[in-house]
């Protein structure tokens, strides 16, 4: 009997472990900064929580219950940075002026974030120009920056999946999934995720990922697009069917969003050269703003069917296919079959001038 209630105990100490999380705390100094204030961003109970810290003589002092290691991101007016935290005690040591260069010390799963990192130094020092010229030379030259962007894209995958190959029953390595998966496409995805070993899979994260992948899926090359129907800017309803029979640019933007505004030159010239030859933009907006919607539409010249809920990243569409990040788009055929995602760039001009001139 006494053994019996022994287990009853146990069992309920792991119980009250699983639900109520392990406690975490940060000690940190960051040298030269004025008193003030951050947040730390991080997930308790599968639901995003925002903490507000104060910096008092260049000293924080955060604590928390957590369900298990995770990202977490410290916030600041002007920058934020990420910070792998794990139960237990940890310590942050950095500068005023170069918090990105932060020390950590007392999670582990921060020295293998850093350690892989480094591996990644190469890559960052080969794309930095890259960005400092994009946009601002000629179309051959832009051209040539795309294709090494991409490049290096697939290397830095390359270089992931062998990482997540080689450690699949660390959680680090299912973090990488879920960084992909954010953004990333499904073909991209799942095949990372089959390398994490079984056990990580059944984590709380693991199921997270998985369920991620079912909405990915939807998006992959060849499926039918998504069919909709969603008011213009003048309150007339728009629906998608009534476009087939040509190339489709889906365009997912919104005002506030500055790669939008900064792309959108480039898909009216991309509408110019070919609306006549069988290819048309129907841009959904993500705004929840319906004056400073139809003011963005006016400002930046777009003569395409534009549609919105008004809802956000709550809309129909972005949320059917789980659009995290925009600008986000997905090219049409005429028979509604998606051909191609987020061609930006020369890359949107290249792949219409193979697919529409080609019939010439």
């Amino acid at each position: 009997m006494k053994n019996f209630k022994i287990l009853i105990i146990g069992i309920f100490l792991l119980s009250a472990t699983q639900i109520f999380g392990q406690n975490v705390t940060v000690r940190g100094t960051f040298k030269e900064h004025p008193d003030g204030q951050f947040q730390i961003n991080y997930s308790r109970d599968n639901k995003q929580v925002v903490d507000t810290v104060e910096i008092k003589d260049e000293k924080f002092l955060w604590a928390a219950t957590i369900n298990g290691p995770e990202k977490t991101y410290l916030m600041f007016p002007t920058r934020y940075l990420e910070l792998y935290i794990e139960p237990g005690n940890i310590h942050v040591v950095g500068h005023a002026d170069s918090l990105h260069k932060m020390k950590v010390t007392g999670s582990s799963i921060q020295d293998e974030v850093t350690a892989f990192q480094e591996t990644l130094i190469d890559l960052e020092k080969r794309q930095s120009p890259l960005y400092q010229k994009y946009g601002k030379v000629g179309k051959e030259e832009q051209l040539e920056i795309e294709r090494e962007l991409s490049e290096i894209g697939q290397i830095r995958l390359k270089r992931t999946k062998e990482y997540i190959r080689t450690h699949p029953k660390n959680i680090y390595s299912l973090m990488m999934v879920e960084d992909r998966a954010a953004m990333g496409s499904y073909e991209e995805v799942q095949p990372l995720f089959n390398l994490i070993d079984p056990s990580i899979k059944e984590t709380s994260l693991g199921n997270k990922v998985s369920e991620r992948l079912k909405v990915l899926k939807r998006s992959v090359i060849g499926e039918k697009m998504y069919s909709f129907s969603m008011n213009n800017q003048n309150g007339e309803n728009v629906n998608f069917d009534d476009f087939l029979g040509k190339y489709i640019l889906v365009e997912f933007w919104a005002s506030w969003c500055g790669p939008c505004r900064a792309e959108n030159p480039n898909v009216l010239k991309a509408y110019n050269t070919f609306k006549d030859k069988g290819f048309t933009v129907i841009g959904i907006s993500l705004d929840d703003n319906e004056q400073k919607w139809k003011q963005a539409i006016e400002e930046d010249s777009m003569p395409w069917t534009q549609v919105s809920t008004l809802d956000g990243f709550e809309n129909e569409v972005s949320s059917y296919y789980g659009i995290r990040g925009i600008p986000s788009s997905f090219l049409v055929d005429p028979q509604g079959k998606i051909v191609a995602r987020n061609l930006r760039g020369e890359r949107l001009h290249e792949t219409l001038n193979d697919l529409l001139n080609s019939k010439d």
